[in-house]
């Protein structure tokens, strides 16, 4: 047949089946997305009832605003406020968090069912049956709309009382950082060839623009500045929801998605299955694989260097911000009664910097869990099985990755307390010591994400939702003054309250034999079980 007369594809046969792959990508995302959406609602909806008990009268909420205007470390951590209604704080104090939140889940949905399908060969399964070329990429991108969109829903039913335009102005524009961060995953998942790769470095784009928005709002107090414009974090800050609401600015998010999903067809269109327009560096590999550990080491490394360079930059800054914290509290009972029961009943810096080692002691669990999953990735993409047929064993195979998961936490650790002596500028020792204090519970995580795979390795993924538990009971539990009970039910809350509180030996080492005991059994049910492929 001539040229002239070459039948194209359709779009609608582009897409043809689209609605089963959604489907299919929502039934294998049944936990993390729910988890992750209930995470950051509940941090968002907490947060006005936590600002009323805090900042009770338009006088504290007037003295707030006078000294956020002159505190620039504060103002880069979570950006200017623009009101003093109970809605304006609540955009101001938890906005940049909730975005983040929102694009972190955002790249991960797409990620997962793009460039991980390809890996795994499961999308050459898939394409060899009635499904369109861009199917599964417009079924990823649905998904993450999915996930958006029932948070934007629930965020704008919740702060409904706060006032109707602010709400929906929050939660579209929580959505839209979301939304923003997983069209330009759709786009790094075409230009590389791994699906880690693809995470790591949407994860750094994320990261470039939470940077970006602290620079330009530590010096300006009106998110006025091109660094803070540059940023989608930023956006979000200038939509300004319950204070004036600018409208205009959800234009910026559409057209960024329209502009990168538009990217992201076209190049989907132009490449084969499975390779990718930045391909990996042939062979042979710099450097000895002398081993299993040492495989496991190159596979993971990457994203051990990309952890530890922000854990070291977020000790640095929370270091800094110690001081600046407790002149904004003053003589406000209620924010020095969340930071005794966060950080302990030291002094108010000594508790903030208590605090701050307790949150990155949650986040490290987040890290443990995603090295932890290493394996779960390894087996289903076929490329452990190799590794097995050989005089390798399964524990030892897994033993390599476990190094890297628990040992690394104790480095990011480490690198925070550096990182909060640094900025602190003085009292290294103590604070190294409340960082590493963390591990036990962090261990427990961990624990918990290889007892898991090893005996339910189709609910592998439910570790997420453990350590999106832990991080929500850490951070927003003691603002809503929870029972202890609750609070008991992550391994972080039975931790010594350090620097300032009397070291505690006895839950530090119950937490370590948990920990051992939970990877002990998660390892014997490896040893046991069919693996899978």
């Amino acid at each position: 047949m001539s040229a002239a007369f070459a039948v194209r594809p359709t779009s609608s046969r582009r897409l043809a089946g689209t609605g089963t792959l959604l489907r299919f990508a929502l039934r294998r995302d049944r936990v993390m997305i729910p988890v992750w959406v209930a995470v950051n609602a509940l941090m968002v909806l907490s947060m006005p009832h936590t600002l009323k008990g805090l900042y009770g009268t338009p006088a504290e909420r007037a003295d707030l605003i006078s000294q956020m205007a002159g505190n620039s470390s504060l103002r880069a951590m979570v950006g200017p406020v623009f009101g003093d209604s109970l809605g304006a704080l609540t955009a101001w104090r938890v906005g940049v968090y909730a975005g983040a939140l929102a694009a972190v889940v955002g790249l991960l949905v797409v990620v997962r069912h793009t460039r991980d399908e390809e890996e795994s060969g499961r999308q050459e399964m898939v394409a060899s049956g009635m499904v369109g070329r861009r199917a599964p990429l417009t079924a990823a991108l649905l998904a993450a709309a999915v996930a958006n969109g029932a948070l934007a829903l629930l965020v704008t039913a919740g702060l409904a009382g706060q006032g109707t335009a602010g709400a929906l102005a929050f939660g579209l524009g929580i959505a839209g950082v979301g939304m923003v961060f997983a069209t330009m995953a759709a786009v790094v998942a075409q230009l590389t060839e791994s699906a880690r790769l693809a995470r790591g470095l949407t994860a750094a784009l994320l990261g470039a623009a939470f940077v970006l928005r602290a620079a330009g709002d530590s010096v300006t107090d009106d998110g006025s500045s091109p660094l803070t414009w540059a940023s989608p974090l930023g956006w979000l800050t200038n939509l300004r929801a319950y204070a004036g609401e600018r409208w205009w600015v959800l234009g910026l998010f559409a057209g960024a998605v329209l502009v990168q999903g538009a990217v992201a067809y076209a190049l989907a269109g132009r490449r084969d299955l499975g390779m990718s327009f930045l391909p990996s560096r042939p062979g042979p590999a710099a450097g000895r694989l002398g081993g299993a550990a040492a495989l496991a080491w190159r596979l993971q490394r990457g994203g051990v260097f990309g952890w530890s360079v922000g854990f070291l930059l977020a000790g640095l800054v929370y270091g800094g911000m110690a001081e600046g914290a407790a002149e904004l509290v003053g003589d406000n009972e209620g924010a020095r009664e969340v930071f005794r029961r966060m950080g302990g009943q030291s002094g108010l810096t000594e508790a903030f910097l208590a605090a701050m080692a307790g949150i990155l002691g949650l986040v490290a669990g987040l890290y443990v869990v995603a090295s932890v999953l290493r394996l779960h990735g390894e087996e289903t993409s076929g490329r452990a099985e190799p590794v097995l047929a050989g005089a390798v064993g399964r524990l030892r195979w897994a033993a390599g990755h476990l190094v890297v998961a628990f040992g690394g936490a104790v480095g990011l650790m480490l690198l925070a307390g550096a990182g909060l002596a640094l900025g602190h500028g003085e009292r290294a020792g103590a604070l190294l010591g409340a960082c590493l204090a963390q591990v036990p519970a962090v261990w427990v995580v961990g624990g918990l994400a290889v007892l898991l795979y090893g005996l339910l390795p189709r609910a592998a993924t439910a570790a997420w939702g453990v350590a999106g538990a832990a991080l929500l009971i850490g951070w927003v539990g003691p603002a809503l003054d929870v029972p202890r009970a609750v609070l008991d039910l992550s391994p972080f809350g039975h931790l010594p309250k350090l620097p300032g509180g009397g070291m505690e030996w006895t839950p530090v080492l119950v937490l370590t034999a948990l920990a051992a005991a939970l990877v002990a059994a998660g390892l014997a049910g490896l040893r046991r079980r069919d693996m899978t492929a």
